[in-house]
């Protein structure tokens, strides 16, 4: 690899940590990055190399979260376990599944989710601090489970949705919705790396390299986030789902 290249892949690193900190969507970033400039290496290879980098900067900011934020664990633990669980064996079938026929549902979910927050202006600006109880947590593990398949076998959009399920069908405002899912989106991220590194579908230095750049991309996005609140997070989930309904519609219709 030409030192421009790794060069590249950080900075696409750097911006994937800064946007996945604050609302998800990180992989809109760093995968095209990684299939652009290494397109010799194998597809399980490269989302391998990219939960590698990816982990690290996800972990960070759920630990900054956590001590900043009242995380309802209740509702976060349950879906961390079973996200886990269904994203090793959604990166099973990265190999054995094809993934056009995804793009399209991807796709009409991303426009759901996008105009039913935006035409909802009150959603997720303010915590309904809601007790999370039995129902809450079956749940979770239910979308924890769904979304955390998603995740190992395929991946852009994880953040997102997991943040729209947490506002939408948890009460929670966006900047508590934003801690959960990090802290989901870091157990799928440690599945799906579990599995790909058994299975030595992983470029190791590029990938260290790329988590270095993904951290302080990460530490900056949550720097942002924490002091403004709900209504900054909002904005930029419906920009980054903007973004993806883009690049979901050119990948699958261009």
């Amino acid at each position: 690899m030409e030192p421009v290249d790794l060069i590249l892949l950080c900075t696409a690193a750097f911006a994937a940590g800064l946007v996945d900190a604050v609302v998800g969507g990180g992989g809109l970033i760093q995968i095209p990055a990684l299939f652009g400039i290494l397109p010799q290496a194998q597809p399980a290879t490269l989302f391998g190399t990219n939960k590698l980098a990816s982990i690290f900067g996800t972990a960070s900011a759920a630990l900054r979260y956590s001590r900043r934020i009242d995380v309802p664990w209740r509702a976060a633990l349950p879906a961390a376990f079973s996200a886990f669980v269904m994203a090793y064996f959604g990166a099973m079938t990265v190999s054995l599944l094809p993934k056009e026929w995804l793009r399209p549902l991807v796709l009409l979910l991303l426009i759901v989710v996008t105009a039913y927050t935006y035409t909802r202006k009150n959603l997720g600006a303010v915590d309904q601090n809601r007790v999370h109880g039995r129902r809450d947590m079956l749940l979770a593990v239910f979308f924890g489970g769904v979304i955390g398949f998603y995740d190992g076998f395929f991946g852009p959009g994880t953040g997102s949705f997991l943040v729209f399920m947490f506002v939408r069908f948890f009460g929670l405002d966006f900047l508590r919705a934003s801690a959960s899912a990090k802290i989901v989106n870091a157990t799928t991220n440690l599945a799906a790396l579990l599995y790909f590194g058994a299975n030595t579908y992983i470029l190791l230095v590029t990938g260290l390299a790329m988590a270095v750049f993904n951290i302080g991309g990460s530490l900056v996005g949550s720097h942002l986030a924490i002091p403004h609140g709900a209504a900054f997070v909002r904005r930029v989930f419906l920009g980054v789902a903007s973004v993806f309904i883009v690049k979901f519609a050119w990948d699958t219709f261009a």
